[in-house]
């Protein structure tokens, strides 16, 4: 299944959510791959074991799964996860893409492709129908704690060099 949606960070037209800047939002989705516990409440552990330059490998830990993945950072523009296949696991990937359509305007593309293709039976539709709506929320989620962080000062470039 591929899916992919946009999250508003910045619009003009709301003068009620505060304004985040390019690199707020960066650090944040780079803090995302690099701190994970912070933003998903059913990890139990997460350990980077290799960095290279623009890339490190992790390793997941949600109770007897163990996952791990390579994560890939385009400066400023995307944060790309990439799952190999492993033991019962299909191959997938996440990819976080910051926009700017507009000076004013910023959003978050989230971007998925779980690695089995679209299902036309009903019960598998229904059940990707639901994991669409969890990794809006997830990813929603996400936004909420980038934001929270962002008004605590957590986010600012000089406190993360």
């Amino acid at each position: 299944m591929k899916f992919e949606h946009l999250v508003e960070i910045n619009d003009p037209m709301n003068p009620l959510i505060d304004t985040l800047t390019r690199e707020q939002v960066w650090h944040g989705l780079v803090l995302r791959a690099e701190d994970p516990k912070m933003f998903i409440p059913h990890l139990d552990a997460s350990e980077i074991v290799e960095r290279e330059a623009g890339a490190f490998r992790r390793r997941l830990t949600f109770g007897d799964l163990v996952i791990e993945d390579q994560v890939f950072l385009t400066p400023l523009q995307e944060v790309r996860y990439e799952v190999p296949a492993q033991g019962e696991i299909a191959a997938s990937s996440l990819r976080m893409i910051i926009e700017a359509p507009t000076n004013a305007m910023l959003l978050v593309r989230f971007c998925y492709d779980d690695g089995t293709g679209e299902h036309v039976d009903p019960a598998n539709a229904m059940y990707d129908e639901f994991k669409k709506s969890a990794y809006e929320e997830a990813d929603l989620d996400t936004v909420r704690i980038l934001r929270k962080l962002a008004s605590e000062g957590k986010l600012n470039t000089a406190l993360l060099n």
